[in-house]
């Protein structure tokens, strides 16, 4: 199974990439974030005539979320128990079982800044995904939680540790709960950078950003550890990231024995 995960900062405004993109690196599974579109309008038909099926949980304007797959698509569900809202629940998670692999596409709150309430909403919110992951991982079905977590795991997924102290995605609370859900058995399965020593994800659209590499690494792959021991390979599509119009983040891509799991 080729497993890919990619925010890309509105379907509409980046349909044509995303489906040469599709048509280029042909992954099986493909989980989507900051869709931004709401369901009726997320382009079924195109992504379609290239084989995939589609979930999408999206409430217009801002978020949304979606799961891409041409290996299945079965139980899905939007949301997950007790999740918080701001003050409702917003279109952040959706999940389906795909060739056997539960996959979970999840857009984590961005939290603005260490003071605001919507810090807090994110904190609660990573608190009860964890939760969640934890039901779900007791059934002992494959696992993948793919997409942007909003948060940079260490100072190494960061380009200038110094440029972020104070400011969100690098708290010791949000590092806390990634390390919470990796406390549950959950894999974080580092891509190749495929430029420089640091696999970063995202490079602000700042002029020179990009082309000096000065990014971050928040999106991730959480995998089970049956799926993770059976990863073969994981990069990040930097590729995608390059020309007119691209999205602000990179796709990764990984690629998973058939056996897994």
């Amino acid at each position: 199974m080729r497993l890919a995960t990619w925010n890309v900062n509105s379907v509409k405004a980046r349909l044509p990439r995303l489906l040469d993109w599709l048509a280029a690196t042909e992954p099986d599974v493909v989980c989507l974030q900051e869709t931004k579109c709401p369901d009726g309008a997320f382009p079924v038909e195109q992504v379609g005539e290239l084989g995939y099926a589609v979930a999408s949980h999206s409430d217009g304007r801002w978020n949304g979320v979606a799961v891409l797959s041409r290996a299945g698509l079965d139980d899905v569900a939007v949301g997950f128990p007790d999740e918080p809202g701001f003050p409702l629940p917003e279109a952040r998670a959706i999940a389906a079982t795909c060739g056997g692999v539960r996959v979970w596409s999840i857009y984590v709150p961005n939290g603005r800044t260490p003071d605001s309430p919507h810090y807090r909403y994110k904190l609660g919110w990573l608190a009860a995904l964890r939760d969640a992951l934890a039901a779900q991982l007791r059934s002992g079905v494959p696992l993948a939680v793919c997409g942007d977590f909003n948060v940079a795991p260490t100072d190494a997924d960061v380009w200038d540790p110094s440029l972020f102290a104070g400011s969100t995605h690098v708290t010791p609370a949000e590092r806390r709960a990634l390390a919470e859900l990796r406390e549950l058995g959950l894999v974080d399965v580092v891509p190749t950078p495929m430029k420089g020593p640091h696999p970063f994800t995202y490079w602000d659209y700042r002029a020179g950003m990009f082309h000096q590499n000065k990014g971050m690494r928040i999106d991730l792959v959480y995998a089970s550890a049956a799926l993770a021991d059976n990863v073969r390979s994981a990069y990040v599509d930097r590729e995608a990231r390059k020309g007119k119009g691209p999205s602000d983040h990179a796709p990764i891509v990984v690629d998973v024995t058939p056996d897994a799991g």
